[in-house]
């Protein structure tokens, strides 16, 4: 204990005093601090004395300085302990010394007394104990073990007296000082009797003392240099050292103890020890006197009671080691490249997304993979680790990213990069990202130069990893993407397959065209390369971004859709006509595999132009359309390039151009410009405030319009939403009028139809309005989108917004919320369904605390079913958890089709693709969407460090002035004249400067219901139904040869007859048509009757629904309309790929999307095309200085005319 000493001098006080400063502040009536004033109280005579407290002063003593150097300073003691290593290592050299140099047939006995001879004795059965009690030791072996043993026992004598806690026995008894007192107290008393010099001391016990020793040096070398070693290294070392004290003490013993017996080396001594501990016992070397017998006994019970507890230990470590994964050694980290991936928890589905996608890359087979994560190896992640493929090169470190040797473990400063990912499935993803927030500080605090990659959950949770190299927001992309999904369809399906890596081979074996065409487009991902080392494009060096993008297309096959300049890290989409291409430009283009991977074919066409052949166009004439053969083989593209040549044509016009004269010339397209043209390629119907047209319609109508100004919100929910200008209202709706269900004093609106609104609705079902839903509202509010088709948006949610979210949204018109569940009808109901055009279900956080992970989704799943089954012709978009579950979607238990798929992707699977999911036709279609298909967005970044910029530029979630956006067109059979793809991408650069990244395409397709052993062997049931009246009208919109379709069901009960007749019919044909078919006809006539059950089933949903509307006070017309789809209603619904049971189970659509396709594409009628259109705002800036963009300031037209944004 510290104790404090009064000192008549400041100057007595060394290196270990604290002194305590006396205070420094003067009174008011200028009296020294140090002499109080006596006024204030007599204190004594010692008031004024100064006080010098010293503090620790026990470590002045001699015996702490003593245990100080011995035991607590760690250099120190590691010296000390070591000098005490070599000292019992010596000792045991000497004692073999000592037995070679002893030669006992000159007769053995005390030191300088008359020695008696061996080989007298060596017949006698009796023993010789003479020859076990004395050797012959020369006089200077003695001097040294003498002072050796000095030296030892003082040192022993000195650590007793250090360590003695007051109980003296405990330190008698214990092991290492009895051995200590044998081997050195006999030594000393030879020192005072000198007949004792020859005595028998048994010295090769020392090995055991020098095994203790070296365990306690270990122990401080771990200390002195602060680096734990591996605990596997330390157990393994001890039974090494266990083993070889064994040997070793078993060997000298039975050669001394051999001595009155017979005659034995140390060689046969040491050999037998390890034949006998060996277990092997050749039994031609054996102990003969019952002393050296019983030591092999005694040595055996000790070696069958230390080695297992030894081997015990060291299993147990194994297996630890085997949970934690050990350590990442340092030089393969300085030698190698790795990764670290740190995870909370890690799924097996995590891990093959991450493992397939990263190892995609040809640079990256040389990298090891270090998987960091607290929680104990998965069995399946087992399973999958002890792979070959993946054995060798991933590594799973069990710890925490918060702790420094965990990271030092995974070498975390010598890595490439590190991955963190937060926890979806957690319940609480606020808490998730908390953590993922601390393991991010914790990586940056250790490794400040590794490159971050971090996923983080909640977009009010991302500025605080702000200074990570990369940052992917989920709920961010997640409502952006379903925001999207509404207006142009599939975008999730689009955004998916660009950021998964893949070489489009998948599906090409299979027999059906769509899905050979699918998978070979799905392949096309987003490269990069300098404009100065590319042969795409080189030749276009001083020439418009849209002349260089629809000529690099035309003969190359790519699609360039951004650059970013040398001086400028911003990256701009589709810059427009008025970027001039430069050397220095970095272009960014969608293909098969980038321009490194190529080689270059040019076909004869070429060869003939440049002998001075010049053919004619590329596109005169449908025999000579280009052929892009995308032929993909070890790794290498090869390109057919076709004639370039492009004849010059006037139009300026989307639309058919007129017919000169006789009307026979064939339609054309105008050229696209090398410069732009200023004149003719503004799009300012973006910038045109349709409000007066607006006006002037309500004017007819009696009705008036509200108000619309462009600006930018003035509320963000939270800190790092990029601006974006959109359409706001004059003033803030106050928040009574945001409730949908309930009126206030500004209106009496209490639900959808009395709103009166002229478009469809947008209903978005959330379980609470989080933050991340601001980014569903402003891409379908972003001031490039007319205010004809803005949607209404309705927000169906689980529980109260609070007030900070309707200060952020009450400023956007026709945004509304209301409480309720799509599990209750009535909500539905109330909120407008029957009105809606899309229904979006958003993932709910509640559902993750099922037991079994893959059940998260199944309250989704059932009740979306429902919805199907109550409102068949609404377009729902729902987003689950696990992608697998995306199989249940518009779920049919005998649809054969469905099965086909799923042994194709099974199929698909096996070859190692990365997309086999990406056949499941609500996938295809858009319909249905999984934030962790974007994972692959992050682990892309490491290659590509651009993805996230333009993923987050097509979703609209970032602005950069000068950029494009995504958007799409419907092709209408007026634009069928264009015929191809190529000819499209030429008509929009030409006309609008739009450039086409992808076509999202219908088609009516017959599933056949039969089970097959093959896709191939698939048989279609064509039932003709010609001379039926009620089907007419479906065949001349869908333009087929036989009507598969049946007519929505009606609420009209008088029906029935009808239907039933008409079944009889079709029966009676089918038993015509199938006689050589008995068994399927009947099946075929079962089918039909169950059709025509399921149309009693539907009336009786629609009797279901329009008695809950009746209830609730809602008018029944508008639900009346949706079950009474007319065929058009029913081929418009078709056209944008929601046909869900307007017709029957044998005949459906299935929808897909083409990324890039080649430009001898046939466009088909309904075809909607996916197209980056240029930024209007950057040509306002450039032309009209008084023009503004920002706040509530109003934008002016630019032009009388307008143009319809979502047709030709």
């Amino acid at each position: 204990m510290a104790r404090a000493k009064l000192k008549n001098s400041p100057s007595e006080s060394n290196a270990h005093v604290k002194t305590v400063p006396p205070a420094t502040t003067d009174d008011g009536h200028g009296v020294s601090p140090l002499l109080p004033a006596r006024r204030m109280g007599s204190l004594g005579s010692d008031v004024g004395q100064r006080v010098q407290v010293e503090f620790y002063v026990n470590e002045n003593t001699f015996k702490e300085r003593l245990k100080l150097f011995f035991i607590k300073n760690q250099r120190s003691s590691l010296r000390i302990r070591l000098f005490n290593f070599s000292l019992k290592l010596l000792t045991c050299l000497l004692y073999i010394v000592r037995v070679l140099l002893d030669n006992p047939e000159e007769g053995v006995g005390c030191w300088q007394c008359e020695k008696q001879n061996y080989t007298l004795f060596n017949q006698s059965t009796k023993i010789n104990w003479s020859h076990i009690f004395w050797v012959d030791r020369k006089t200077p072996l003695w001097a040294v073990q003498v002072s050796i043993a000095l030296i030892s026992f003082l040192e022993t004598m000195l650590l007793i007296y250090l360590s003695y806690k007051g109980n003296i026995w405990e330190q008698i008894f214990r092991i290492s000082f009895i051995l200590e007192m044998i081997n050195t107290v006999p030594f000393i008393i030879t020192i005072f009797w000198p007949p004792l010099r020859n005595l028998f001391i048994p010295v090769f016990l020392n090995c055991w003392l020098a095994k203790y020793a070296l365990e306690n040096m270990i122990n401080d070398l771990h200390r002195a240099i602060q680096r734990t070693q591996s605990a596997m290294f330390n157990q393994v070392l001890i039974l090494i050292c266990t083993l070889l004290c064994l040997v070793f003490t078993g060997t000298c013993g039975i050669q001394h103890l051999e001595r009155a017996g017979e005659k034995l080396s140390l060689f046969k001594s040491f050999y037998f020890c390890i034949v006998t501990f060996s277990t092997v016992g050749y039994g031609d070397v054996t102990p003969k006197i019952w002393p050296s017998q019983l030591l092999v006994v005694i040595m055996i019970c000790v070696a069958l009671v230390v080695l297992p507890l030894q081997f015990e230990e060291l299993v147990y470590l194994w297996m630890e080691r085997q949970k934690s994964g050990g350590n990442y050694s340092r030089h393969r980290a300085q030698t190698e490249k790795h990764v670290v991936l740190c995870v909370s928890s890690l799924k097996i589905d995590l891990l093959m997304d991450f493992l397939n996608e990263f190892y995609a890359h040809p640079r990256l087979q040389d990298y090891y993979v270090v998987i960091l994560c607290p929680t104990e190896m998965d069995i399946q992640v087992r399973r999958v680790l002890q792979i070959p493929l993946w054995s060798q090169r991933v590594i799973y470190l069990q710890g925490s990213a918060l702790k420094d040797q965990d990271l030092m473990r995974a070498k975390m400063d010598n890595g490439e990069a590190c991955f963190i990912l937060s926890s979806r499935n957690e319940v609480d993803r606020t808490a998730a990202d908390h953590q993922t927030i601390l393991r991010a500080w914790a990586v940056k605090d250790f490794a400040p130069n590794c490159p971050l990659y971090v996923q983080i959950l909640k977009p009010e949770n991302k500025f605080h990893v702000k200074f990570a190299d990369h940052v992917v927001c989920e709920e961010e992309c997640k409502y952006a993407m379903l925001a999207l999904n509404c207006v142009c369809p599939a975008t999730s399906t689009l955004i998916t397959l660009l950021v998964h890596t893949s070489r489009g081979q998948e599906g090409q074996e299979s027999p059906e065209q769509w899905q050979r065409m699918y998978g070979r487009c799905s392949g096309n991902e987003v490269y990069h390369i300098r404009m100065g080392d590319s042969k795409f494009f080189m030749e276009y060096e001083g020439k418009s971004f849209t002349y260089a993008a629809f000529h690099a297309h035309k003969k190359y096959g790519v699609c360039l859709i951004g650059i970013r300049r040398e001086d400028n890290k911003s990256i701009l989409l589709n810059p427009g006509p008025r970027h001039i291409m430069a050397v220095s430009d970095t272009c960014f283009y969608i293909n098969i595999t980038k321009e490194e991977n190529s080689a270059f074919i040019f076909k004869q066409e070429e060869k003939q132009k440049k002998k001075g052949f010049a053919g004619r166009g590329a596109y005169d004439g449908p025999s000579r359309l280009p052929v892009h053969s995308i032929i993909a083989s070890m790794g290498t593209v090869a390109m057919d390039l076709q004639n370039t040549e492009c004849r010059p044509i006037n139009s300026s016009k989307l639309t058919l151009p007129a017919e000169n004269g006789a009307g026979t010339r064939r339609p054309s397209i105008a050229p696209v410009l090398e410069l732009a043209d200023t004149s003719s390629l503004l799009p300012c119907d973006l910038l045109s405030d349709q409000s007066e047209d607006e006006m002037t319609q309500s004017d007819e109508e009696g009705s008036a319009v509200a108000e619309y100004v462009k600006g930018y919100p003035p509320n963000s929910p939270y800190i790092g939403s990029s601006p974006t200008l959109c359409h706001l209202l004059p003033e803030k709706a106050p928040f009574c009028c945001l409730r949908l269900d309930k009126g206030c004093k500004h209106n009496s609106f209490e639900d959808a139809k009395a709103y009166g609104f002229k478009n469809k609705l947008i209903i978005v079902s959330a379980e609470t309005a989080g933050n991340g839903l601001y980014n569903f509202i402003v891409p379908l509010r972003a001031y490039y989108r007319s205010r004809k088709e803005l949607n209404p948006i309705v927000l169906l949610l689980d529980n109260k917004p609070e007030h900070h979210f309707l200060e952020a949204i009450c400023c956007f018109p026709m945004v509304y919320y209301m409480e309720g569940t799509i599990d209750n009808l009535d909500s539905l109901l109330q909120c407008g369904i029957i009105y809606a055009d899309n229904l979006v279900v958003v993932d709910k956080e509640s559902t993750m605390s099922a037991e079994e992970d893959y059940m998260a989704d199944a309250k989704t799943i059932v009740n979306v079913q429902t919805m199907f089954r109550l409102f068949p012709s609404l377009s729902i978009i729902t987003e689950l958890t696990h992608p697998s579950n995306m199989r249940f979607m518009q779920f049919r238990a005998k649809d054969s089709y469905s099965l086909a798929l799923s042994k194709l992707e099974k199929k698909e699977r096996e070859n190692g693709s990365n997309l086999a999911f990406m056949f499941r036709l609500p996938f295809a279609a858009g319909r249905v969407f999984s934030i962790s298909m974007l994972d692959t967005l992050l682990y892309q970044s490491f290659v590509k460090d651009y993805m996230i910029t333009i993923t987050r530029l097509l979703l609209g979630l970032d602005t950069t002035p000068g950029s494009g956006y995504l958007c799409a067109m419907k092709i209408t059979e007026d634009d069928l004249w264009i015929r191809t793809y190529g000819r499209l991408f030429q008509k929009l650069c030409s006309s609008s400067a739009e450039i086409p990244i992808g076509i999202y395409r219908t088609e009516s397709h017959m599933f056949a219901t039969s089970e097959p052993h093959d896709i191939r062997a698939q048989s279609q049931i064509s039932i003709n139904v010609e001379d039926c009246e009620d089907t007419k009208d479906v065949k001349e919109h869908w333009g087929i040869k036989t009507g598969h379709h049946r007519n929505s069901c009606s609420s009209d009960q008088s029906e029935h007859p009808l239907l039933r007749r008409k079944s009889m019919q079709w029966a009676r044909r089918l038993s015509r048509k199938g006689n050589k078919h008995a068994s399927k006809t009947a099946e075929w006539i079962s089918q039909q009757r169950l059709s025509l059950y399921r149309r009693s089933e539907r009336q009786e949903l629609s009797e279901l629904v329009k008695n809950r509307m009746k209830h609730l006070g809602l008018p029944t017309t508008g639900y009346e309309d949706v079950a009474n789809l007319t065929a058009s209603d029913v081929m418009n619904r078709v056209n944008l790929g929601y046909l869900q049971d307007e017709m029957n189970d044998h005949q459906n659509t299935l929808s897909y999307v083409l990324i890039n396709p080649p430009p001898d594409t046939r466009l088909e009628l309904h075809d909607i095309v996916y197209l980056i259109r240029s930024d209007p705002l950057a040509h306002v800036a450039n032309e009209g200085p008084s023009r503004k963009s920002s706040g509530s300031a109003r934008l002016g037209p630019c032009s009388p005319e307008t143009r319809d944004e979502t047709q030709l």
